[in-house]
């Protein structure tokens, strides 16, 4: 199986053609490199252009969604549309979302649900604070976050699941997990699946780290702690270090 590199842009840049700048230097970086599936997960508002510059080597996905086809709920974007755009890919639970945008293990079931309804590959985020973890409580809060994702989901469905673990103590602090604790997180979230679902699936789904990853400790993390890929935030906003990143799993 091929590593999975996903970029998220965030809210960023702030032009359109800084977007497309983005996009194409990675693009040509990326031209002649096999062996890796690479996503990027720009703002929704530059997906159309970003769609029509898209090429066999990059994927595009959102950054988020909402659970509902259509209707009257102002600013949401559905999975409909983001299909519609060409997304293969959606981030759901992001743990931004949950801290400034009160999302819950309730939202964020009704948004995965929604994803695999559409057919499309639903990056699933999960991850402790730097309190939860002092606290010994990194099981507690992963179980907690998986079984209220998976919750009355079937097995089948989840075929196309992928788990992203991001230690929020990580995320843009430049101190990211060990390639070990992350190694022994991975095991750790194959365990609760295997519970919560069975583990025919935890065996066979991806799971990504996020968290103040560069194109030093990318090699690492998939190489050393067998991690099927990485989603990768600010690092993905440069593009040359983001095409060493890919190349580096390679």
């Amino acid at each position: 199986m091929k590593p999975l590199i996903v970029a998220n842009w965030k809210c960023n840049p702030t032009t359109i053609k800084e977007a497309k700048q983005l996009f194409d230097s990675v693009t040509e970086g990326i031209k002649d490199i096999n062996g890796v599936e690479v996503v990027i997960c720009p703002p929704f508002i530059y997906l159309p252009t970003l769609f029509n510059l898209s090429s066999e080597n990059l994927t595009l996905g959102g950054q988020n969604c909402f659970w509902e086809e259509k209707g009257a709920f102002t600013g949401k974007v559905s999975v409909v549309m983001l299909k519609d755009l060409g997304c293969e890919y959606v981030i759901v639970g992001h743990s931004e979302r949950r801290k400034y945008f009160g999302e819950t293990d309730e939202t964020v079931h009704k948004k995965l649900k929604a994803v695999l309804e559409a057919k499309l590959n639903p990056i699933l985020c999960i991850g402790e604070s730097q309190k939860e973890r002092n606290q010994g409580k990194t099981e507690t809060v992963l179980r907690k976050q998986l079984q209220g994702a998976l919750n009355h989901l079937t097995t089948k469905s989840l075929n196309h699941l992928i788990v992203a673990y991001e230690p929020i103590w990580a995320i843009g602090t430049g101190k990211p997990c060990d390639p070990e604790e992350a190694q022994k997180v991975s095991s750790l979230i194959r365990k609760i699946i295997s519970k919560v679902c069975n583990s025919s699936l935890s065996k066979s789904i991806r799971i990504l780290y996020g968290g103040s990853v560069n194109s030093k400790n990318a090699g690492p993390f998939v190489e050393k702690a067998g991690l099927q890929g990485l989603l990768v935030g600010r690092a993905s906003l440069d593009a040359k270090e983001f095409v060493k990143i890919i190349k580096a799993v390679i």
